[in-house]
This record gives C-alpha cells, structure tokens and sequence, in this order.
C-alpha cells in the first residue's frame, strides 16, 4: 500500500467515478484504475462496487475511507512540521468547536488567525462536544475546545473557563428577577436540545441532583432553531449567555442567570496525546486561548476565566 493509493482512493471516493477523478488528480484513468485494482489486491477486500453510473463505496470501502484520511492527515502534518521548523508557522490546522461557542468565537479567532499567522489556514469544524473528542481522538481534528475538565487518558487538556448557564427568553414574557434558582425553572414552557446533547446532560444531571423537574415542551437539536423557537414565543430555553450575545443585545431575547452551582460548564482546549504537534498547531492553541481570555475579560464572552494568565 502506498501514499499516492491513499490519494487515489479518496479522490475516486470524492468524485464518485475513474472519469472525474482521473481529471481531477492528473492521472490517466487506466493507470487510475489499476492503482486502485492494486489496493484492492492488497487489501483483500472490494472497496467499491463499479457500475455505469460510478464508483460506489462497499461497508469496507467506508471504513477504509475512515482511515486513510487520518493516515494522509498524519503525513500532511509531519510534511508540514518539517518545513516549519525554522519559519514561520504555516499549513493547515483543524479546530473543533462545540455549537454554542462557535457562534461566539468562530469570527474573532479567524479573524486574529488571519492577522497573526497569515500562512496558516485554519478550518473550524463545529459539532457536539461528543463528537469533537472522538474527530479529536481519530485525527480528524488538531486540536478542540470542549466541555469537561475529567481526566481523558486519550487527550490533554488545560483548563480555560467556567460558562454559566442562563434562562433565555423573550422580553415580553412573564417579569422574573437578574437571577434565578433551578427550581424556578420548574413551570416554565422549555425547548431543549434531546437527551443525548452534550448541554442537555449537564442540565439533566443538575435537576436530578437539585430533585427539579423541567418542562421541557419540546425538543430541537439545532441551537439556531432552538433560538428562532424562543423568538417565536414558544417558550424559554437554557443556554450560555453568549450564545444569545447578538439576539440580546438586540433586544429580541432576554437572559437571566440561573443560580446554581450545578449549571455550569467547564471549557477546556485539548489535543490528542497520540498525535504530534506541528507548529501551526501549538501556534493556533496559544491564539485561541489569548483570544478567549480577551473576550471573557471584555465581556464578549459571558464567563469567568479560570485558566493561566488570568
């Protein structure tokens, strides 16, 4: 098996046919077709299945799909590594962000990104904490931020900052005071994410601590929805202040802190301990926590910082 197979393999995949990926990546489509003959052969497994109208990936097709994207990944970011060791950082870095503060930060870190390391591109994925840890774990991301400061034998974590959790609403709803107890909470019309949701564990688990049960009317995944379902008058929902920052500031949704010791989320940067760090990397981790540190001390992130340099 060799490196340019990998390419082969995943550009035919991206594609769909020997056709257009042989356009694509430069190479006649015979020699295409015997190179990924030949990773079949090697392999000892049917990666797709032809047909008139393309290439289509079998199970084990997927799978390898899955892998050989870490392994060309890992060999970008040795090449990189190499050439970066005396200039500056460059090459491409993933960061994964978890929904609720991409819509904070997604602008300010690619803004600072784009200023200060001019040579590095920085792809920012978004997804539930869930799944930003195991991309992480799998190579699929460089670093991420994340919910959660448990000891993860699998990443190494520092610690940034505490994210509360308020009650979001709109301003024409019922009067409540700046802060409210959990159990306050009990009759109010809700929309939550379901249960699987990296938020919704957390307000679940401090209910059942706190003996409160919710009225949770509805369940909607997408935070945007979640949001455009308070507008609407549908009920409240829980969230960090942040990711409300824009519509209250707007006046067309209206934040009360909840106290409780329980709703709060702790934020972490990680990266995996089996991968090696470029440069662009650890240049990219000092950014995002320089930038995260400004925003929480000038208010554009609602939290308190209780990471280093704070």
């Amino acid at each position: 098996m060799e490196f340019r197979q990998l390419r082969y393999f995943v550009g035919v995949c991206e594609a769909g046919s020997l056709l257009k990926a042989s356009t694509r990546l430069h190479v006649a489509q015979p020699a295409l077709g015997q190179q990924i003959a030949a990773l079949e052969h090697g392999l000892g497994v049917k990666l797709f299945d032809r047909s008139s109208r393309g290439m289509a990936l079998t199970e084990a097709g997927r799978v390898f799909l899955e892998h050989a994207r870490v392994v060309l990944a890992d060999a970008d970011r040795a090449r990189e590594a190499v050439r970066a060791t005396d200039a500056e950082p460059r090459g491409a870095v993933s960061l994964g962000l978890p929904t609720t503060a991409g819509l904070i930060a997604t602008v300010p870190l690619l803004s600072a990104c784009r200023e200060r390391f001019p040579q590095v591109t920085l792809r920012i994925v978004e997804g539930y904490s869930g799944f930003l840890r195991e991309w992480l774990q799998g190579g699929r991301l460089d670093l991420s931020l994340l919910y959660g400061d448990a000891p993860d034998p699998a990443l190494s974590k520092r610690l940034l900052m505490e994210d509360r959790l308020a009650l979001i609403s709109t301003p024409g709803d019922r009067p409540v005071p700046r802060k409210l107890t959990l159990a306050a909470l009990a009759d109010w019309p809700l929309i939550l994410p379901g249960p699987d949701h990296g938020l919704r564990r957390i307000i679940d688990e401090a209910c059942l601590k706190e003996g409160v049960r919710l009225n949770v009317v509805a369940e909607i995944e997408a935070l945007n929805s979640v949001k455009r379902a308070v507008e609407a008058g549908l009920g409240g929902t829980i969230l960090p202040l942040g990711s409300a920052a824009d519509e209250i500031a707007a006046g067309r949704l209206r934040g009360r802190d909840i106290a409780s010791a329980h709703m709060v989320r702790r934020v972490v940067i990680a990266t995996s301990v089996t991968r090696p760090a470029t440069s662009a990397t650890n240049a990219v981790m000092g950014l995002v926590t320089e930038v995260a540190m400004e925003m929480v001390k000038d208010g554009r992130w609602p939290a308190k910082w209780v990471g280093k340099g704070g």
